[in-house]
């Protein structure tokens, strides 16, 4: 939303605000505030101690081979056996050679798919959603660095796919991190061949093995209008079909002012991803009423095709503590996930 005619006053950055009045120029969010090196130990302390085995633990390979778990002791076999895995104290027991079998164990590749397009340089409380997107996709990283699992990105422009290889370790993540929050900010009304479903399938084309997917957008399309939830949009089905191989966890990022319509006089509605424009007296009561019931029925269609595709799905909004509600989430959805990600029927995986 803006109000034409407007200027920003002189004087320091007004960070978020800057998105309401004009278009973006820089980060709403610095590193040191998005991932301090304080604020990631409390972290730990606070959600990963807490959500031990989540995101993340034993992940089984699908093919067998060396792992780190231990499994049942066996006769040793001359010749065939790694001398290297003789189980010393079952040996002493048994007065027979044994070895110790492992379980294959596999790292976890994560890879977080970044929606920058031009509806998400926008917020009200503080923050843009593009800002508030990379703060989730940091504390998802944050919750898969304990068991050294690799986490990679890739930030969805309107023209490309940019891909951000996947590494383990802090100081790996800490430069994706940096790297999407430098990320140019996406012009309005630019145009390209990639929507959320053309990034879906190249973030499956690009990452075939198996592992978590995290989708970090607010799901709107440019020029969608449909508000009935029995009607797919565009970007289900590939969201589907990425969740046949992969967990996938799709986080809805949002600002209050799209829930609630605040009244502030006569404002200019524009899309800044299509040509729609519209004056609207937001001091009309029944003028709200309608925005507020057509945002809710438009935020329910993105709840029920994401609960159609099989994926966990997280709101977070630009007004409240985003850690404090992935938390809250992931307590709730750990008693759900083996449901949630069973594979379809009829599927191989």
């Amino acid at each position: 939303m803006s109000q034409p005619g407007f200027d920003a006053p002189a004087g320091p950055p007004l960070g978020a605000v800057e998105s309401v009045l004009h278009e973006p120029t820089a980060a709403t969010l610095p590193l040191n505030k998005l991932a301090p090196e304080a604020a990631l130990r409390r972290l730990e302390l606070t959600i990963v101690r807490r959500l031990e085995g989540f995101l993340h633990g034993d992940h089984r390979g699908l093919l067998p081979g060396p792992g780190s778990d231990p499994n049942d002791a066996r006769v040793y076999v001359p010749g065939q056996d790694d001398v290297r895995r003789i189980d010393w104290a079952v040996t002493a027991r048994t007065q027979t050679t044994h070895v110790r079998d492992t379980i294959a164990d596999r790292e976890l590749e994560v890879w977080a798919l970044l929606d920058v397009t031009p509806s998400m340089n926008w917020g009200t409380e503080g923050v843009t959603k593009r800002d508030l997107g990379i703060a989730a996709v940091a504390t998802i990283g944050f919750l898969t660095q304990r068991m050294g699992d690799r986490f990679g990105g890739v930030i969805m422009r309107p023209d490309k796919l940019q891909r951000i290889p996947a590494q383990s370790g802090r100081t790996a993540l800490y430069s994706l991190l940096r790297r999407m929050l430098t990320e140019p900010i996406v012009p309005d009304h630019s145009s390209g061949p990639f929507d959320l479903a053309s990034g879906l399938e190249g973030l499956a084309r690009l990452h075939r093995r198996r592992g978590l997917r995290v989708v970090v957008s607010d799901f709107l399309s440019p020029g969608d209008v449909e508000l009935d939830p029995a009607v797919e949009p565009a970007w289900e089905r590939p969201l589907r079909r990425l969740g046949v191989r992969n967990q996938v966890l799709c986080v809805e990022v949002v600002d209050r002012r799209e829930l609630e319509f605040p009244d502030v006089g006569d404002i200019l509605i524009r899309d800044p991803e299509s040509d729609f424009e519209r004056y609207v007296n937001t001091s009309d009561d029944g003028a709200r009423a309608r925005f507020d019931a057509a945002s809710a029925a438009q935020r329910e269609r993105v709840r029920v095709a994401i609960r159609r595709a099989g994926a966990g799905h997280i709101q977070l909004r630009t007004d409240r503590d985003w850690v404090y509600d992935i938390a809250r989430f992931v307590l709730a959805y750990r008693r759900t996930a083996a449901v949630l990600h069973k594979p379809p029927q009829g599927v191989s995986v």
